[in-house]
């Protein structure tokens, strides 16, 4: 101990860089150890049935690791406290960093424990109204946590620095010009984050919905504080802002339930049966997996010159398997009328000026 304390002793040349070697050396040791730790820890969730031991595991790994370099940083600056620059600078480093990373657990706590409550939920059940309910709620309130967790740890880690409190107890006191900018500028996020605190309880939207927006249709793939990300049907993204489903007309086709209505149109002469085409689609469905056997029939929506309309209705569970079945109707029923009743699609004649003049003629 005597040979060390000479070495690292003000007077010593070799001071710095064997305190250095020692900082990394303790450090490289605590870390293996750490991730011996871990790896016993991940060899026996393995075995384990549930998926959190796994997800926390993962979740703790790197911020463990800064937390012992913290630590340790903290520690080593005391050998320095006979220079008194270094020492205070490696001092607030260390603090700094200790007030970061206990933020930082704190989120990696929050992200476990929803993680475990979300997976308590399952959206792939056809009934998952209330599923859905919760998880949005469950997705935003993490959310904001998060936020709320990491806005206040640095505003105390910044606060730590004297000039930067200064700084903000001058701005506090002046609450002049610059503060009414910040407003200004602060007022639009502030409004994006209310509207998906609003959303997060109001639920006109809610995870794993089927919505149409801007004529696309598409489902609720992610909720979060200022927008949302809808899949549209072709696996394209639709990013939206959070506000625009508050203050905007949408289509929500799974807003109490999944259960849909389709329709299908034929556009066919005056002179084809109803009753058979009836009898027909009532064939169809019966052997289609995606009817719910709810709503089968077939009506004459309009008429006009050359044509009488006729529209499909059928019902499904849901607005996918819906659109399955109308194509898979219209399909068939095509095929049935060409074949039953040739001829009897809507023919429109038009005229050109040579038939006008034989016809004339």
């Amino acid at each position: 101990m005597e040979i060390i304390d000479q070495f690292i002793s003000p007077e010593s040349p070799l001071r710095y860089p064997l305190i250095a070697l020692l900082f990394l050396t303790l450090f490289g040791i605590l870390t293996l150890i750490y991730r011996q730790i871990i790896k016993m820890w991940r060899k026996r969730v393995r075995n384990s049935k549930s998926m959190l031991d796994d997800f926390i595991v993962r979740l703790f790994t790197l911020p463990g690791i800064w937390l012992i370099f913290a630590l340790l940083l903290n520690l080593f600056s005391g050998l320095l406290s006979e220079e008194e620059q270094v020492y205070n600078v490696l001092r607030k480093i260390s603090q700094i960093m200790l007030i970061l990373i206990i933020g930082w657990i704190l989120v990696q706590v929050v992200r476990a424990l929803f993680h475990h409550w979300q997976k308590k939920f399952d959206i792939q059940n056809p009934n998952n109204l209330e599923a859905r309910k919760r998880l949005t709620q469950m997705n935003m309130i993490e959310r904001i946590m998060v936020v709320t967790i990491v806005f206040l740890f640095i505003a105390i880690a910044l606060m730590t620095i004297e000039q930067v409190r200064q700084l903000g107890m001058s701005l506090l006191a002046s609450a002049g010009v610059a503060g009414i900018i910040i407003g200004f500028a602060a007022q639009r996020s502030f409004g994006q984050i209310f509207s998906g605190i609003q959303i997060a309880f109001t639920q006109p939207i809610r995870l794993d919905d089927v919505v149409v927006i801007e004529g696309e249709w598409g489902r609720i793939e992610e909720i979060h504080i200022t927008y949302a990300v809808v899949r549209i049907w072709d696996e394209r993204r639709l990013i939206v802002p959070i506000d625009y489903f508050l203050n905007n007309p949408i289509q929500n086709w799974t807003r109490s339930t999944s259960q849909i209505l389709g329709s299908a149109m034929l556009y066919v002469s005056y002179d084809l049966p109803m009753e058979p085409l009836r009898d027909e689609l009532a064939r169809i469905v019966k052997d289609d997996p995606n009817w719910d056997g709810r709503v089968q029939n077939i009506q004459v929506t309009d008429s006009k010159e050359w044509f009488k309309e006729i529209r499909v209705l059928v019902s499904s569970v849901d607005s996918s398997r819906n659109w399955d079945l109308r194509v898979a109707v219209r399909e068939k029923l095509i095929d049935y009328i060409n074949t039953h009743y040739p001829g009897s699609f809507a023919k429109i004649t038009t005229c050109t000026p040579s038939s006008v003049s034989s016809a004339i003629r």
